[in-house]
């Protein structure tokens, strides 16, 4: 696979990275290079530790982000990372990867698959690290500042009080980036992190629109393609419940019954198609949106 680079001098470098602090003199890369993939972006980030309900808001955002042809950055570690460049690749549209190693290294190894995918998608592979240099401790925040410095904005779906998504929207607020957070129980300790952002002024993300109505898109009707694929992502009992919505407005009660599940596991699945704006919830009843 080949190699190429491009350095700060160039035309093609991008502007918004050119303007950080400390923007890397050369940057490696591995795809097709097209400056246009750099015109509207949005750098996502959260916990290695991702919890159901993380992967399932952050597959259902980026999904709807990525097929309105925003341009989705990450740092390509397993968890938040990796499950957003993979909702951009189905969703047929492009992604980044900053890597915290040399451009010749896939790390995590065992995700050359999706490494392979992201190029083939038309992404990018990006690092200022060149041939195969192996990560270390200080690599992860100078990569952090690659991923912020190309985006206006930054969206943080879960983080710890100790994280290195938490030390990201630091490094978002120094370069005057906007930044978003989902929020989530606080009975999560991944949770907690976006709870303090969102004390300290974030912007709370209830839905895709939100990010898109940040360049003038409007919310519309998602391509074939990615209706289908939502669709998959829906759960047994996800699927359950809004074929009995279909017919009628539910409670919980009456869903437990028909279903035959505890109302903990009810609950549970309703707040996520909620928050997915799916349902919608008025006189003690849930109905499709």
């Amino acid at each position: 696979m080949k190699t190429n680079q491009i350095d700060i001098f160039s035309e093609e470098y991008p502007d918004s990275l050119r303007q950080i602090a400390d923007p890397p003199r050369i940057l490696y890369y591995r795809g097709e290079w097209n400056p246009e993939i750099f015109e509207q972006t949005i750098s996502v980030v959260g916990s290695r530790k991702m919890t159901r309900y993380g992967r399932f808001m952050t597959e259902s955002l980026v999904t709807e982000i990525a097929e309105a042809g925003i341009t989705v950055l990450s740092g390509f570690m397993y968890g938040i990372d990796a499950t957003s460049h993979k909702a951009a690749v189905d969703a047929e549209g492009k992604t980044i990867a900053v890597m915290p190693c040399g451009i010749e290294r896939i790390h995590p190894l065992y995700q050359k698959g999706l490494y392979e995918e992201i190029i083939h998608g038309g992404g990018l592979i990006l690092s200022e690290y060149e041939a195969d240099s192996q990560p270390a401790l200080w690599t992860y925040p100078r990569r952090n500042r690659i991923v912020v410095g190309l985006s206006p904005l930054l969206l943080v779906m879960e983080a710890g009080l100790k994280s290195g998504a938490l030390m990201t929207a630091r490094i978002a607020r120094r370069y005057n980036k906007k930044i978003y957070a989902l929020p989530g129980p606080l009975s999560s300790t991944v949770s907690l992190g976006c709870a303090l952002l969102i004390k300290q002024g974030a912007s709370i993300v209830t839905g895709s629109q939100d990010i898109l109505l940040e360049y003038g898109l409007l919310p519309c009707e998602p391509k074939q393609n990615g209706t289908g694929k939502r669709k998959k992502m829906l759960s047994s009992l996800q699927k359950s419940i809004i074929e009995q919505l279909e017919r009628e407005a539910m409670s919980v009660d009456e869903m437990t019954r028909v279903l035959g599940k505890s109302a903990s596991q009810i609950g549970a699945e309703l707040t996520l198609l909620t928050l997915q704006k799916r349902l919608s919830f008025q006189e003690g009843r849930y109905s499709l949106c």
